[in-house]
Formats: C-alpha cells, sequence, structure tokens
C-alpha cells in the first residue's frame, strides 16, 4: 500500500501557472506509476496525466496535452504536476494516485487538492 499526500494547490488567474505535488510514502515507491486526476464539482473524476514508474514514460489526456507536465523525483518520493496557461475549466480537486501500470488500475489515492482559476 502507498500512501499519498498531495499540496501545492491554491487560486490563480486565468493563463497563470501552478505546481501541484505529490509525496508519496510506503514499500518500493519507485515501483509504482503515478498519476494525476481531477474531479470538477458536479461531474466525475477524470484522468489527467501519468508517469512510468522509472520516469521515462508518460500518459496524457487531451485536457492536460500541451499544457501540463508530470515528474518525478524517486529520491524523494515525490511527483509533480506543472500546470501552465491555467484555464477557468481546470478548476477542480486534484488527486494524486498510485498504480502497477502505466495504463492500470490506480488504487491508492491521495486526499486531493483544491486548484481554483478565476477569469
Amino acid at each position: 500500500q502507498v500512501q499519498l499526500v498531495e499540496s501545492g494547490g491554491g487560486s490563480v488567474q486565468a493563463g497563470g501557472s501552478l505546481r501541484l505535488s505529490c509525496a508519496a510514502s510506503g514499500r518500493t515507491v519507485s515501483s509504482y506509476a503515478m498519476g494525476w486526476f481531477r474531479q470538477a464539482p458536479g461531474k466525475e473524476r477524470e484522468f489527467v496525466i501519468a508517469i512510468s514508474s522509472s520516469g521515462d514514460n508518460t500518459y496524457y489526456a487531451d485536457n492536460a496535452r500541451g499544457r501540463f507536465t508530470i515528474s518525478r523525483d524517486n529520491a524523494k518520493n515525490t511527483v509533480y504536476l506543472q500546470m501552465n496557461s491555467l484555464k477557468p475549466e481546470d478548476t477542480a480537486v486534484y488527486y494524486c494516485a498510485a498504480a502497477r501500470l502505466l495504463q492500470g488500475t490506480y488504487n491508492s489515492w491521495g486526499q486531493g487538492t483544491q486548484v481554483t482559476v478565476s477569469s
């Protein structure tokens, strides 16, 4: 089991940037693929972006392509989500999650961090 804690959320104007962090703890954290998901009010949770355990491969949803970047520092057991050119529709609670495979089932979740983008 992997424990995850997100941080870095906040309020920003459209066009701005934020960097979210996800601190992981537990056994063999570096062997897990890590992903970011988000859930806006009244909507279902959706996939945003993910990175393989080694950091060599990433997987993007259309909502992230060209604006969001994921990275990880396995020495620090931390995953980052750099969000640029933010839009009001990016407003959501952002969750960090872990899975055995990059496009596998994510079954360890953090508590989420709120991102609010104003126009």
